[in-house]
């Protein structure tokens, strides 16, 4: 199993458009970072225009704990899309090239065959957001500098002190790895059923942007989908800059407001993950492979 997954991660890093991500949010992210490093004190004002009537902020808002949170909200939308560029041509790339059916000719069993192909997709998932992670949070407390942590959240702002801030970015990255994982295996499961790979990202990106539509309407007929959208639940990163306060209303390091939606949340996306995997295994040893 191992070989085969080195051989399937050589095969996606030496093509010229797995870097396209890479690209891509690198080169979003050093806008994003630049735009807020010569004029960010405009975009302060602009997320905190609802409450700076009623609340009196100083000190420093903009550091690079904001910042990555800000290009989080941004990226985390689109990082999908990129995703499906390579999840969705796993097996219908081979299928195209005409090196599918010689691949199976080998002494390997099928279920290993997707098995590794899957665990390949997830890796390059893994990789891209570890990049973006880098990129979003380090470089950003790099030129930002750190500080306490400021966030708007429905009408109420949460304020977390800087020494309680990293390890709810560790949460939050693992958490959109496991979302971003979720996406790897639609797009590795529509993979199955085409012969060339335009099909299957063109209707990956199409379910993500429908499910995402879904997920954020507020209509009483989609409310009742809405807990079955694997969309609905990718965004409960955010639940870990929500914190708990006592009595007295002051913060209480180390918590989080609501760890039951992000348990919630998680539960249902490896749900997803493991219904996606199992059905691809089961289509694949049934397909007829001719090309």
């Amino acid at each position: 199993m191992w070989t085969l997954l080195q051989i399937e991660l050589y095969k996606i890093f030496r093509r010229p458009r797995t870097y396209i991500a890479f690209v891509a949010i690198t080169v979003l992210v050093s806008i994003v970072q630049l735009g807020l490093k010569s004029d960010g004190k405009e975009y302060i004002d602009f997320v905190l225009s609802d409450l700076k009537n009623s609340l009196s902020i100083e000190g420093k808002i903009l550091n690079g704990y904001f910042v990555c949170y800000a290009l989080l909200q941004m990226l985390l939308v689109n990082v999908p899309l990129l995703i499906a560029l390579i999840a969705a041509d796993m097996i219908s790339g081979e299928a195209n090239a005409g090196t599918l059916r010689f691949l199976l000719t080998k002494p390997v069993s099928r279920f290993e065959f997707i098995l590794a192909k899957f665990l390949a997709a997830t890796v390059y998932t893994l990789m891209l957001l570890i990049w973006l992670a880098i990129l979003a949070l380090f470089v950003s407390l790099l030129l930002f500098g750190t500080g306490d942590m400021i966030i708007p959240r429905n009408g109420y702002l949460v304020q977390l002190k800087a020494s309680d801030v990293f390890w709810r970015y560790i949460g939050a990255f693992c958490f959109a790895a496991l979302a971003m994982t979720t996406v790897a295996a639609v797009g590795f499961f529509l993979s199955l059923f085409a012969e060339n790979s335009i099909g299957p990202i063109v209707a990956t990106m199409s379910i993500i942007i429908v499910a995402t539509i879904l997920s954020t309407m507020s209509i009483p007929l989609f409310n009742k989908i809405k807990p079955f959208l694997f969309t609905t639940h990718m965004v409960a990163w955010k639940e870990f800059f929500d914190i708990k306060v006592d009595e007295n209303n002051a913060s209480i390091a180390g918590t989080v407001q609501h760890p039951e939606r992000i348990t919630r949340s998680a539960i249902v996306l490896a749900i997803h993950i493991v219904a996606l995997v199992t059905a691809s295994v089961y289509v694949f040893k049934r397909k007829d492979v001719l090309s």
